[in-house]
Order: C-alpha cells, then structure tokens, then sequence
C-alpha cells in the first residue's frame, strides 16, 4: 500500500497522551482521538516486552464493535525495563523518586507494543530502545519531579523534557519511541496493511 492510500482509511487513536497524538498528526495521518477505560493489569509472568504487547492488545479488543470495514484502532503502551522490574507510570512523588533513583547511572530499555487493529485483522509489534542515564542528584531528581509532575509517563520522565537534557547521554534505538510511539516502526507496518 502507499502513504496516498492509508487516506481511505478512518483512523482511531486509543490514546490520551499528547505525545502521541503529535507524533501521529506529524506522520500525516488523519486521525479521531477515541479511548476506553480499559483495565491496565497485567499478568505477572510476563516480561519486559510480553507487557506492552498484551497491553495494547487488551485496548485494541475493547474497540471491536466499533470496528466497520475502513476502520482502523491504533493502541500504544509504553513500559520502562531495568533490572529485569517494569517501571510504569508513579503513583505519587516518593514513587517518582524511586524510580529516577533506579534509573539514575544505569541503561534501561524502553519498550513500546503498538497494535493495528481492523475488523478482520490485527498486527501487533514492539520497539525497544537502549537508555543510558548519567548519575542524577538528589536535587535534580526533586527539581524535575516538582516542576514537570511526571506521574503520566512511564518511568516518572519524559525524554523530552528537562530531564531527558541533562540526563540521558546515549540512546541505541528509536527517540519517539521513548516519545511514547515509534513513528517510523509504525509507518511501515501500515504500509504493509492489505489493499
């Protein structure tokens, strides 16, 4: 398929973060924002990538009544991987804090499960990508917590923000997949959706 024929398509993004409706309008996709409360546990067993995966999933199942020929749901959800314990969004400050601690002079991975889904099929994938964080200050750590009140992003940070400044010194992989939605991954999977 071309980029001119993913037009015919009517897209729903099931996502409120920001970040990823920005990145889906820059990709030049026309899309509707529509989300569902979806029950956001997981089973324990699972491991690093095998969370976002069913994640996304279970979000993409919750739309399958909607789903009309020419309808297409994109779900995302974003884990953050470190010493082999999944870091999702804080619950509180002192959450925030653990979590920059755990990350603070360390690599971590950051996975994102996308999931394509339309009526009669669905096409799930992940992107990882290598974080390396330099040592952080307790200052630095309470000044970002304070001044961008990460409790929506996995991990307590956004790369984006002040923190990803000052604190990431490598990344191996995909920047917006940290962002949240690994664009690129995601073009080329809908490229390949059958005419």
């Amino acid at each position: 398929m071309t980029f001119e024929e993913l037009k015919k398509y009517r897209f729903i993004l099931a996502s409120k973060s920001p970040r990823r409706q920005f990145l889906l309008k820059d990709l030049g996709i026309d899309f509707e924002v529509h989300t569902k409360d979806v029950d956001e546990s997981f089973p324990e067993h699972l491991q690093a990538a095998e969370i976002p995966l069913y994640l996304c999933e279970k979000k993409a199942a919750a739309f399958d009544q909607e789903l009309h020929d020419n309808t297409i749901v994109i779900t995302a959800d974003t884990i953050v991987w470190v010493n082999g314990q999944v870091l999702n969004k804080p619950e509180n400050y002192d959450d925030a804090v653990r979590m920059l601690k755990l990350l603070s002079g360390k690599m971590h991975e950051v996975y994102t499960g996308v999931c394509i889904r339309s009526k009669n099929k669905t096409k799930s994938f992940y992107s990882l990508t290598n974080v390396y964080f330099k040592t952080l200050s307790d200052y630095e750590i309470d000044y970002y917590i304070r001044n961008y009140n990460p409790y929506d992003k996995a991990g307590a940070y956004g790369a984006q923000e002040w923190i990803g400044y000052i604190a990431v010194e490598k990344i191996e992989g995909s920047y917006f997949n940290v962002m949240g939605l690994p664009v690129r991954e995601l073009y080329e999977e809908l490229l390949q959706l059958e005419s």
